[in-house]
């Protein structure tokens, strides 16, 4: 099992010592263009976790190759996985052309950020374009819980060319303040934190059951115990993101734990584990 962090959650050249903490690390989201993102306010605590609009802010594709990407080789002795965003077929495949000259361990896609207007192509479309540019770097495609057939989602996906799954994003939401207008300038952002763990399960559940492809299970993860759930649900990695605003240290602490709780579980070791939640639905449908 590998521990990452979601991309956008953590900023290697600021604070590169938590990013050894890791076995990979993501990148922040990749567009064609700057961004300087949505207008604030655009993050906001939850009674259960947090709203973020932050929009993609990024200092664009040209700007990663020549500065960002030079500089994360001198800083994280660790792999690297980019995260690609756009908003067309056309801005993910230039990207991915461009990384295909550098190297760079992983591509994620980001097809289902809720704070910017997604690409009117489908997902798997996306994938399959990308997959003929980067034909010799593992192919990650970071899909929405917003789909009530993830499991449709991922089959697509596979069938198009991915390497690997992602899940999940944030889900969409909106929270109100003491004078009940919207807390973001934006109305609604991305919501994660301890709330969005079911909602994690259950993508990542149904994910399993439709491939066998290498899954990264994220989402409100904060202690070794929700790490040794998303593996009983077969997840193959698990990745840390809005945990990491408020402990840095959480990679450590959580590395810990999940042995603790390992030891606790009955399992003499994570392969062991791995999708053991799946074996008990079987007996049931059975």
């Amino acid at each position: 099992m590998l521990l990452l962090n979601a991309s956008g959650c953590l900023d290697a050249l600021t604070a590169p010592d938590t990013v050894r903490a890791f076995d990979a690390f993501v990148t922040k989201t990749v567009t064609p263009e700057p961004r300087d993102g949505n207008p604030p306010v655009r993050i906001a605590e939850t009674e259960h976790g947090m709203l973020n609009a932050i929009g993609l802010a990024n200092p664009g594709r040209d700007r990663f190759f020549k500065e960002v990407l030079p500089q994360l080789r001198q800083v994280v002795d660790r792999p690297v996985w980019v995260s690609v965003g756009g908003f067309s077929v056309s801005d993910y495949v230039e990207t991915c052309t461009e990384l295909a000259l550098h190297e760079v361990e992983c591509v994620e896609l980001n097809l289902s950020c809720p704070n910017v207007d997604e690409a009117p192509e489908g997902a798997a479309e996306i994938v399959a374009a990308c997959r003929e540019v980067v034909a010799a770097i593992p192919l990650y495609a970071k899909l929405s819980p917003h789909s009530w057939d993830v499991g449709e989602s991922v089959r697509a996906v596979e069938a198009a060319g991915a390497d690997g799954i992602s899940l999940v994003n944030t889900l969409r939401g909106v929270a109100l303040d003491a004078q009940l207008r919207p807390t973001l300038a934006r109305v609604s952002g991305g919501y994660s934190g301890p709330a969005l763990k079911p909602v994690a399960l259950a993508a990542v559940f149904a994910a399993r059951r439709a491939t066998e492809l290498p899954i990264v299970g994220m989402g409100g993860v904060q202690t070794g115990r929700d790490v040794l759930e998303l593996i009983a649900c077969g997840a193959t990695h698990v990745a840390l993101g809005t945990v990491l605003f408020a402990d840095p240290s959480a990679p450590q602490r959580v590395r810990v734990e999940l042995e603790e709780e390992l030891a606790r579980s009955g399992y003499a070791s994570l392969e062991d584990l791995y999708g053991s939640s799946l074996d008990t639905v079987a007996r049931t449908e059975n």
